[in-house]
């Protein structure tokens, strides 16, 4: 890659400091266009002090200068970066001058793209990259950035070099066929891809606890007006995120909000409340309060205890239907008119919990329930990121069971050869070592300029 490319690598909006990065095989010589120190004999590195000046000489900003030469750097090229002022302004005049100097805008993601392109990461670690940024909680956190350490690579290594040795074996059988070694050989091979398919099918468990991860489970909070489902989103992120009134319809738009329950990122969806109403912008918030319902993974239905159950709860009960629910009844503090008996005999399959979010009764004993709805997840563990890593899993699991009926049907060495080369490619596809160029496109669209 003969071109430099340039990015304001820290978040908009005004901060102490903000960044401009510069990677490419000219990243040093376009800085010190602009800046008014020598940076050409700076070490790998090496800290220099001085100021961004425009063509005319005049000073735009007072800035640091770090330089990294290749390959120690991030992208394994030279790479400077300009720690200026954190206002905007500033930002996008220095940003404008690294163009004039030489640099093209970076693309999204094209850092990150250029290190593994060079060779210091993989395509599972670089994808860890952008989790690392978005994660929503701690333990989010631990996961991604074991991802980027290169967990699920030394996995998928170790289960691609297990195969290899396979492939070896059966190249072996097919060289020198004199040695009549086909059933001991085949018996290893069938073993080996035995091993080989729990483990990718240990990987592919995990698939929907690292989606969890990623994205949170989307949790969506309904109920008719006035049940409490505003202050039960309030009790969850911990703060005044929602309007609590006794006025029925103050939620008329779905509210968002990702929290932490035990380490695991939930999102958080409180949605109008769900009755007739003749108010046309109450009715959009209702419509998509049932849309939210339909595709949220948990749902918690909320009852008040203290008023009877009527034909707008049995419009809650309709959107229950099938679906993993856990039904709240709300307002235990105050005199009991409905039960919890009442509701359990109106969903059967749906666990009750009694809640009072006034005096914090029943809180434990529903975080616990949605601790196991998610199930017990081993942070350390190696995570499949999204759908595309688990396809590439599944495809490598078929290609390996028809390798093994190729074995015991005796059709002949070749044959599992080719099985078992289609199951690497497909490894190879995941950790990006025969990915082709569109998908790599998609992948790093997803991230942000400066990363």
């Amino acid at each position: 890659m003969e071109d430099t490319i340039s990015a304001i690598a820290t978040a908009a909006g005004n901060s102490g400091v903000g960044i401009i990065r510069l990677s490419g095989a000219n990243s040093i010589a376009i800085a010190e266009k602009i800046f008014d120190k020598s940076l050409t004999q700076a070490e790998h590195g090496k800290i220099i002090f001085g100021h961004v000046k425009n063509f005319d000489g005049v000073i735009v900003d007072e800035a640091i200068a770090l330089v990294m030469r290749e390959p120690k750097s991030y992208t394994r090229e030279n790479v400077v970066e300009l720690q200026c002022h954190g206002g905007s302004v500033v930002l996008r005049e220095v940003l404008k001058l690294t163009f004039k100097a030489g640099a093209r805008p970076a693309e999204r993601g094209e850092f990150t793209k250029r290190a593994f392109l060079n060779g210091r990461i993989d395509l599972t670690q670089a994808q860890a990259v952008l989790d690392v940024i978005q994660a929503k909680t701690s333990a989010a956190l631990t996961v991604a950035q074991n991802q980027l350490a290169g967990r699920t690579s030394a996995t998928i290594r170790e289960i691609r070099q297990a195969i290899l040795n396979s492939e070896a074996h059966i190249e072996a059988t097919i060289d020198f066929p004199e040695d009549d070694l086909d059933d001991v050989i085949l018996a290893t091979v069938d073993e080996n891809i035995a091993t080989q398919i729990v483990k990718l099918n240990e990987l592919l468990k995990n698939q929907s606890a690292g989606k969890i991860m990623r994205e949170g489970l989307e949790t969506a909070i309904i109920g008719k007006p006035n049940v409490g489902k505003s202050s039960l989103l309030n009790f969850f992120a911990k703060t005044e995120r929602a309007i609590v009134t006794d006025i029925p319809g103050t939620t008329r738009d779905s509210i968002e909000e990702f929290v932490n329950v035990d380490g695991i990122p939930l999102k958080i969806i409180d949605t109008a409340g769900i009755r007739n109403s003749g108010d046309a912008v109450e009715q959009i918030g209702i419509e998509r309060a049932r849309d939210c319902a339909a595709r949220a993974e948990l749902i918690l239905a909320l009852f008040d205890g203290s008023r009877p159950l009527d034909a707008e709860d049995d419009e809650i009960f309709k959107l229950l239907s099938n679906r993993d629910a856990l039904i709240l009844l709300t307002k235990i503090d105050l005199p009991p008119v409905t039960t919890a008996e009442q509701l359990a005999k109106k969903i059967p399959a749906a666990q009750v919990i009694e809640l009072s979010l006034k005096s914090g009764a029943g809180c434990d004993k529903l975080l616990s329930a949605i601790g196991e709805r998610v199930g017990t997840i081993d942070f350390e563990m190696s995570f499949v990121r999204d759908e595309r890593e688990a396809d590439l899993l599944r495809r490598a699991v078929k290609h390996l069971r028809e390798a093994q009926a190729t074995i015991r049907q005796n059709i002949g060495v070749d044959f599992v050869s080719i099985d078992l080369r289609a199951a690497l490619e497909c490894l190879s596809d995941l950790t990006g070592e025969s990915v082709g160029e569109d998908v790599l496109n998609e992948i790093f669209s997803k991230f942000c300029i400066g990363k």
